[in-house]
């Protein structure tokens, strides 16, 4: 064993002695060089103060001809140990005086022949010198130099000395290492080492030889769970290795991905909004209505695949005719495929929790849109009730204690902890789907430590970006007393273990058999506007919402046509702006600055033969809105902060004729993937003008490059990615949940034998 840990060692000695050895090679001579160099500088401000104090008295002596003080002069400077020999040479370049030590190789020390500079350094038989020169003045003029010989044989010994200290260090320090290296490692892997060589190589258990050391009776429980998190492991690369297209990432393999390792587990999704809303029409019938949400696009695709119960507030003006007595609706309604669950709120509830504390709270808290956020105690008594009541109609509809609950949103933030207590098996993955502030900002909720004990009721708490996900820990490590692995990316709060990650949200990558063809909704979306064949059109499509940078897209447009007075009547942006929270304040005055805007620059260009700005302020279905993402030259997504945005993704999704360009924020998650599109700051007006005017004149070969590889990105890492890899993260940690709870019942049952 020790000659095995030996040999392992020496894996690490003998690089890290090659290493410092290099070291010491390369600073050696770099001592020696700085050495000479600072000698060098030190011997020559010597000779200036050295001929300086000898100038005056030589210039008398020399001026009077009197050799014998000369001598005297010279005889009594070179007394220094290090000054070796003076001389004294003409104006004429005659050597008139010296000192008996003065070489005579060095004459009058002049410039040499072939024109090259001096050196101060000369190496004379009997060592090195340095010498210098100083002139010899009058009043009148020069008409003398003193050449100065200095002994560097010292520098030469200091030079020898402090090698010989500097490779004893390095060699002392090798040692050092080598043997806290060799002890540290030996009792590190005594013990365990050998059971784990086993595992790793697949012979325990598995082959007729004997292990190189059987393991300890404490170690036995976890050896076989260890070597099934490593065949786990080994499966998971395989499976991420094959990750070549959308076809790996599909919903079969999402739903076989569920049946496996999570042993077909039933989902449950918690969302305020509802997939499917069920409103009465003024003629009596029942019409069913998608909204235009993001968390919707994206979830609903996955519970398409999964099956299970969706669980939703019931809102549309029919929900309550089209439900059971459980409060169950099959959806999707032309095919179901899952059950949607609808809880009822009363107008107090939904004042208080939703457009209350959420909306005018949490909302503007985690955007940073300039918006005070409003924090009432009356709105957060309704928030912490419906989280309760969402809660309760998670575990009445579990049919097992083990469910896969994937709650979404700002809205439920209280609601894993609440589940979690009383489905403490559960596999609670809570995504968030706006930004997450920093520490500081998130500080201004008077409910934060609430809300954070909520959240770590999660198994898994996913992000769209790694920036949002650090502000998450950030603000966990600031204001709860917990353990943070931040390489891991794991809080371990009151016992309980919860995975943070970032995983970017994305569409389920559509095939659209049955939509018109680009050039056919092109032609028919003109004609349904009213506006030429030729028309340029750019399109928006956002909730009103005061984050989407509406009011900035408009006025980007409005500089765009000042910039570029050709687009006057040549291009207008369609934007569909979907009502949303039309009770709050500031979403009613948001929305009445968005027409006065748009009012105010069509009023402007009045004489153009269309608009500049066409606003909808209504819902679209959509298939509607794919035949506007189809038939516009430039796709303009503005926001001024959000999480991920999917209307980028979607309009890439929608343009299978590479056409088209997409003007993107770079406060959106999705500017961090999506680098060909034109991205701006959405609050520098100019920028954004500018990339709209690029956007409606790009060539439509950069056009197909640009869109040929965002569309290749959005296509591979589909949503059906993004639901798998948070699957398999809350499988692995069930896994590695069940090998904690095996070593935890054998450390008891141990203790019981010992007691």
């Amino acid at each position: 064993m020790l000659s095995r840990s030996f040999k392992l060692s020496l894996r690490f000695i003998l690089p890290l002695a090659v290493l410092l050895g290099l070291f010491a090679y390369i600073l050696v001579p770099l001592m020696d060089s700085l050495t000479l160099r600072w000698s060098v500088r030190d011997l020559d401000n010597r000779s200036q103060l050295l001929a300086s104090t000898l100038q005056l008295p030589l210039r008398e002596y020399v001026q009077a001809n009197d050799r014998v003080r000369i001598k005297r002069l010279f005889d009594s400077a070179v007394q220094d140990e290090r000054l070796f020999a003076l001389a004294y040479c003409d104006s004429n370049e005659k050597l008139l005086y010296q000192s008996a030590s003065y070489p005579a190789s060095l004459g009058c020390w002049n410039e040499p022949a072939d024109g090259s500079k001096r050196r101060s350094l000369v190496r004379l038989p009997r060592g090195p010198v340095h010498v210098a020169e100083t002139q010899i003045r009058d009043d009148a003029s020069v008409f003398g130099r003193l050449i100065l010989v200095h002994d560097m044989s010292f520098i030469e010994r200091r030079s020898a000395e402090t090698t010989k200290y500097v490779l004893g260090f390095f060699a002392l320090l090798a040692v050092a290492i080598s043997v806290l290296t060799l002890v540290v490692s030996h009792l590190s892997w005594r013990g365990w080492l050998a059971g784990v060589k086993d595992v790793l190589r697949g012979q325990l258990g598995r082959s007729a030889r004997a292990p190189s050391a059987a393991p300890s009776p404490e170690m036995e429980p976890l050896i076989g769970e260890l070597r099934g998190l490593m065949e786990e492991y080994h499966e998971e690369r395989q499976r991420s290795s094959g990750e070549s297209g959308a076809a790996d990432w599909a919903p079969e393999k999402l739903k076989s991905l569920l049946q496996q390792d999570l042993a077909g587990d039933e989902v449950l999704v918690v969302s305020n909004r509802e997939p499917y809303i069920h409103d009465a029409a003024a003629d009596g019938t029942i019409r069913v209505r998608r909204p235009a949400s993001g968390l919707v696009t994206a979830v609903e695709a996955v519970m398409r695949a999964c099956s299970g119960t969706w669980i939703a507030h019931g809102a549309g003006s029919a929900d309550k005719e089209t439900v059971d007595r459980n409060d169950h609706v099959p959806v999707p309604p032309d095919n179901p495929r899952y059950t949607l669950r609808r809880v009822w709120l009363t107008k107090q509830e939904e004042q208080g929790y939703y457009y209350g504390f959420a909306n005018e709270g949490l909302w503007p808290l985690c955007h940073i849109a300039h918006v005070r956020p409003v924090f009432r105690s009356a709105d957060w008594a309704e928030y912490v009730k419906v989280n309760r009541r969402f809660a309760d109609a998670v575990i009445a509809e579990a049919r097992s204690d083990n469910p896969v609950v994937l709650v979404q949103d700002y809205h439920f933030a209280l609601l894993p902890r609440m589940v979690r207590e009383a489905l403490p098996k559960a596999t609670i993955i809570t995504f968030w789907h706006i930004p997450w502030p920093n520490s500081e900002s998130f500080g201004i909720c008077p409910w934060r430590e609430e809300i954070l004990d909520g959240m770590l009721g999660s198994t898994i708490l996913g992000f769209h970006t790694p920036f949002h996900r650090k502000n998450f820990l950030d603000t966990v490590d600031r204001y709860l007393e917990t353990r943070i692995e931040q390489e891991a990316s794991t809080i371990s709060y009151g016992g309980e273990l919860t995975q943070v990650e970032d995983y970017p949200i994305s569409i389920a990558w559509p095939d659209y058999p049955d939509l018109a063809p680009v050039e056919q909704c092109h032609r028919e979306i003109r004609d349904y506007l009213g506006v030429p064949r030729d028309h340029l059109l750019g399109f928006g499509v956002d909730r009103l919402d005061y984050t989407k940078g509406i009011l900035e897209r408009f006025q980007a447009v409005e500089r765009m046509l000042e910039l570029h007075p050709g687009m006057v009547g040549r291009f207008s942006l369609v934007q569909i702006a979907a009502p949303s929270r039309s009770d709050l304040e500031e979403y009613m005055s948001f929305e009445q600055r968005v027409r006065q805007l748009a009012a105010a620059i069509n009023e402007r260009y009045a004489g153009a033969s269309a608009p500049p700005i066409i606003l909808k302020i209504e819902h679209h279905e959509q298939e509607d809105l794919q035949r506007y993402f189809r038939a516009s030259e430039v796709c303009m997504v503005t926001s001024l902060h959000d999480g991920m945005n999917l209307v980028a993704k979607e309009y890439l999704a929608a343009r299978d004729d590479e056409g088209g360009a997409l003007v993107l924020s770079q406060f959106t998650g999705a500017a961090r993937e999506l680098h060909e599109a034109l991205i701006i700051n959405p609050y520098h007006i100019e920028q954004g003008a500018e990339a709209l005017y690029r956007g409606l004149t790009m060539p439509v070969s950069e056009q197909r490059e640009r869109m040929r590889a965002m569309r290749d990105r959005v296509r591979r890492f589909n949503v059906y990615r993004w639901a798998g890899h948070m699957l398999l993260d809350a499988a692995r940690l069930r896994k590695r949940e069940k090998v904690m709870q095996k070593i935890r019942a054998h450390s008891r049952g141990g203790l019981r034998r010992v007691g």
